[in-house]
């Protein structure tokens, strides 16, 4: 087996390649060793996960409809990945179909063999991947699954893969869709005893997050539940995996799945056997390249210094919330709490964090007083890591903030520190420097 690399390697997203067309990739300087076929591709990480497999160069293509079988068919390249909404259309262009293709009626791969095209399907190896692992760790084994009932949101595409990988686990899959025998509507009275639900729709995907299509109190009335999937990967912690955590329901989301599924695609490409363990580590990486890194505290405990200094050490965009709110509103938080109130700020605040939240591989410094709407941490968790940093009140300034200066630093202190513990995955105890305590953020994360 040859040997691969497994060193670790960060890719600068402008040495990424970019989108290109039919023409731009048919008729370019070279032939493509690797890509992805789409229609809007906007943001992919399969250029990321390629790179660390192997097969690379790998680039994204985007396609009008009546381009797709000229590119299959004539276009120069080595082995093609298909994602929505070509991966049944692409079968009418290929020579040959795996059982794994002709069992689930679509193509997210594309071979050459010879003088062949060959459509297969990853994404049920990349599933029951997930699916086996996930099942190890919080069920007691897949074979757990034998004779339960699992509920699969969503009759799409992506549901394919899902119901295959659960077919073979010999669950009892249930689709439940907006129409038909079952319904949203009719899921508590029909499926109470649901062991696993799994997610494969797009709601909850970037951008429209943390949107789920589940609430939490629909999850807490199914009392067998023991587990949430969710086949979208962006972002980390999705609306119904977010829904599942606040209940302490063991949820994971599509990452692994989508690293899985270009591993099987890379080594039918490459022609040889891969590590296993690289879907592992490639998903590591990701999580740790891609997460935000969220900053809590009291007020002038050095969250805006550290973020800048954690952002040079770790090349992540710095965001500094209040800032942020000054430059979409024109105006500072202090002067919004002065006038209209704090209520108009804490709303005005959220949204601020709402936006920013959603994206990656950020440093967000949060303001003192971000811990007071619940909501928040949900915005905050479903791409970030949250890290409390300590200082002692008696080096706390309010200088400048209002609320410090009106209630006290030892009233808000008995306010928000329950909150600010509670809220943090991490605390970090101030050094005396924003340097040293990037640094040690930096240490405990693995950054």
């Amino acid at each position: 087996m040859d040997s691969i690399d497994t060193t670790h390697k960060t890719l600068d997203p402008a040495t990424m390649p970019a989108p290109a067309g039919a023409a731009e990739a048919r008729e370019g300087r070279g032939p493509i060793r690797f890509g992805l076929l789409g229609h809007t591709l906007g943001h992919s990480w399969s250029p990321q996960i390629h790179e660390r497999l192997g097969s690379w160069p790998y680039q994204l293509v985007e396609l009008e409809p009546d381009e797709l079988g000229s590119y299959v068919r004539e276009g120069r390249w080595e082995g093609l990945n298909v994602t929505i909404p070509y991966k049944r259309d692409v079968m009418a262009f290929v020579d040959d179909l795996t059982p794994e293709a002709q069992r689930l009626g679509a193509v997210n791969t594309l071979v050459r063999r010879g003088d062949r095209i060959v459509g297969d399907n990853t994404d049920l190896f990349g599933f029951s991947w997930l699916l086996r692992r996930f099942c190890e760790a919080n069920l007691g084994g897949i074979d757990r699954l034998r004779d339960e009932e699992v509920l699969v949101l969503g009759s799409g595409g992506a549901s394919r893969a899902v119901l295959g990988a659960l077919e073979d686990s010999g669950a009892r899959a249930h689709v439940i869709s907006r129409h038909g025998e079952d319904t949203y509507e009719t899921l508590l009275e029909r499926h109470a005893g649901a062991r696993l639900v799994v997610n494969a729709t797009p709601v909850g995907m970037y951008p429209n997050c943390p949107a789920s299509p589940l609430a939490a109190e629909t999850l807490a009335t199914l009392p067998r539940l023991g587990g949430v999937l969710d086949v979208v990967y962006n972002p980390e912690r999705t609306g119904i995996v977010l829904a599942a955590e606040s209940l302490g329901i063991p949820a994971e989301g599509g990452l692994a799945m989508l690293v899985a599924q270009a591993w099987r695609s890379s080594e039918l490409w490459q022609g040889h056997a891969l590590d296993e363990g690289l879907i592992t580590t490639i998903e590591q990486e990701l999580r740790s390249g891609e997460r935000n890194v969220v900053l809590i505290g009291m007020p002038g405990s050095g969250k805006t210094s550290c973020g800048r200094e954690l952002g040079s050490l770790t090349g992540r965009t710095v965001v500094d919330l209040d800032q942020a709110f000054a430059e979409r509103f024109g105006r500072s938080a202090a002067d919004v709490i002065e006038h209209d109130g704090e209520d108009a700020f804490r709303t005005m605040e959220t949204e601020v964090l709402a936006d920013y939240a959603k994206r990656s591989s950020q440093v967000l410094s949060c303001g003192g007083g971000v811990v007071t709407r619940p909501e928040n941490l949900g915005l905050m968790r479903q791409n970030g890591v949250v890290i409390m940093l300590d200082r002692p009140l008696e080096h706390l300034s309010s200088r400048g903030r209002p609320i410090s200066r009106s209630r006290g630093v030892e009233a808000l202190a008995a306010e928000r520190m329950p909150l600010y513990h509670a809220w943090a995955d991490h605390i970090v105890r101030c050094t005396g420097s924003a340097h040293g305590d990037a640094i040690e953020v930096a240490r405990l994360l693995g950054l």
